[in-house]
This record gives structure tokens, C-alpha cells and sequence, in this order.
């Protein structure tokens, strides 16, 4: 097939930097991140297409519900300016076809880009900006910021890239052999390590209290618990705080009561 319309890098990187910019700038509960999608293929499609006609069914053709992970999810956005490239070119690709290969894709690498970014990534850098701003040091929320935007949009611009590159083959590579759910399981085992060390090291609990025995006073904290298990009342609200969410309650709900345990126990010297 002759190729008459080709788009350049610069139109492929100009695309991405929409996205990254205006992927969550225009919510709604009917087309969810579809906004966003026809904003950053309206440059590829008037350089695709030359008539209003075409460019708006185009516009039409992006503007059905799409929602994904926007970072991993990139990689679909890829694919589609490809696709797109070849339709223009006169391909035989269906605007069902289109639209199958971003819904088929984007509850998958939904998934993937969730456990990886908000499991993986996001945890252990802020764990390391955290314990430098413990110590007062102002360089923890900038080297937190500067290392979670390069990870964050070097992964979304290698996926675009590559999307773009690979075009519809990327799709067979994603689905073969069960890919997405080993990576799904990986990445989500990797995730459930991360925070199990890091709720080791930021979870603080402890008692002041005291247990008479005649003359002498056993510390119940230092003389009793931290000699059965370390760190067992940490342990200990860690596995309230995970009971109460598998019952049910509410991220907010269980934070008020952290709230109020502290404050009662507090006033009351118990912890």
C-alpha cells in the first residue's frame, strides 16, 4: 500500500503532550476521558484529512467512552494515531474496529498501570521523600516531585511511542500468551511487598503504660510486647485498619476512627 499522508514525529510527540496535559481535564460520567481523546486527535486528524467532513466523523469516531490508566493506558493512544495513519491511507480499518481495539485494551491496561503506578511507584517515592522531609529537609517533596514526573511520563511516552511504532502488532504482542495477566499479577504481588514495608516503617503505635507489681513497674511496651513480636501494635492497627475495609467501611470512615482512637487514647495516656 502506497503511502500518501504520513504523519511526522513531531505531530506523534505534539498528540502525547495533549494527552498528558488534558487526559483528566475534562470528566464526565457519560464519556469519561473521550474529551480528552478527540483534543489530542484533532491535530492528527486535520493533518490526515483534508475535508471538514472527514475530520469531523473522525472527531466523531473519538469521541465514544474511553477510560484508562493514562501512563501504561498510553500505549493505546499509540496504536490508534497508527491505525488511523492507515485508514487515512486507505487501509481497509472500520471505525468499529478503531473503537474494539481501544475498548478491548483499556480495561487491561487499566489494571497494569494502576498496581504499577499506584502500588509500585508512587509508594516508594514517597517513601523516600517522606523520610527526607522527617529530618527537615526541603529536598523531599522536590526530588519526590522531579522523580515521579520523569517515571510518569517516561513510561506514557515509551508506550506511546511504541504503540505508534508497532501499530496494530503491538495489540498481538499485549494479548499473546497471556501477557496482561501475568503482568497484572506480578506487578500487583510487587505492590503488596512495597506496602507491607512500608507500613512496617511508617506505621507508629505505641503505649506508655505501666504495670505495678509491688515496688517495681513493668513498661508494657518495652518489657512485654516489644519482647513477644516488635512493633506488635502497629502490626496490630495495620490489621484493624484491613479488617474494617474488608467489612466494608469507607477509607474516610476508618481514617475518623484512627482520628478518634488517638485522640481518646491520648487524653487518657493509653497510647
Amino acid at each position: 500500500m502506497e503511502q500518501h499522508r504520513k504523519l511526522s514525529k513531531k505531530d506523534v510527540i505534539k498528540s502525547f503532550w495533549l494527552w498528558m496535559f488534558f487526559s483528566h481535564s475534562c470528566y464526565n460520567y457519560e464519556r469519561l476521558q473521550a474529551g480528552a481523546v478527540a483534543h489530542y486527535m484533532a491535530p492528527i486528524l486535520k493533518k490526515l484529512y483534508t475535508t471538514k467532513e472527514d475530520i469531523a466523523a473522525g472527531l466523531k469516531r473519538h469521541l465514544t467512552f474511553f477510560n484508562t490508566e493514562p501512563n501504561v493506558g498510553a500505549i493505546i493512544h499509540g496504536i490508534v494515531i497508527a491505525m488511523e495513519e492507515e485508514k487515512a491511507n486507505g487501509a481497509p480499518i472500520t471505525d468499529e474496529g478503531i473503537n474494539s481495539i481501544k475498548t478491548g485494551l483499556m480495561g487491561p491496561l487499566a489494571g497494569i498501570g494502576d498496581t504499577i503506578t499506584q502500588g509500585i511507584i508512587t509508594p516508594i517515592l514517597l517513601a523516600l521523600g517522606i523520610s527526607l522531609a522527617k529530618e527537615g529537609n526541603l529536598l523531599g517533596p522536590i526530588i519526590y516531585s522531579v522523580l515521579i514526573s520523569a517515571c510518569i511520563i517516561g513510561i506514557a511516552y515509551f508506550g506511546w511511542m511504541q504503540g505508534y511504532i508497532q501499530g496494530r502488532k503491538a495489540v498481538e504482542k499485549i494479548l499473546e500468551g497471556g501477557l496482561i495477566n501475568t503482568l497484572i499479577t506480578g506487578a500487583g504481588v510487587m505492590g503488596c511487598m512495597v506496602l507491607g514495608a512500608l507500613t512496617g516503617n511508617f506505621v507508629n503505635l505505641s503505649t506508655p503504660l505501666e504495670i505495678k507489681i509491688g515496688e517495681t513497674a513493668i513498661k508494657l511496651q518495652a518489657d512485654f510486647l516489644d519482647k513477644i513480636m516488635p512493633n506488635m501494635l502497629p502490626l496490630a492497627l495495620t490489621l484493624g485498619v484491613l479488617y474494617l475495609a474488608k467489612k466494608g467501611k469507607s477509607s474516610v470512615s476508618i481514617m475518623i476512627y484512627i482520628v478518634l482512637a488517638g485522640l481518646i487514647g491520648g487524653l487518657l495516656g493509653i497510647f
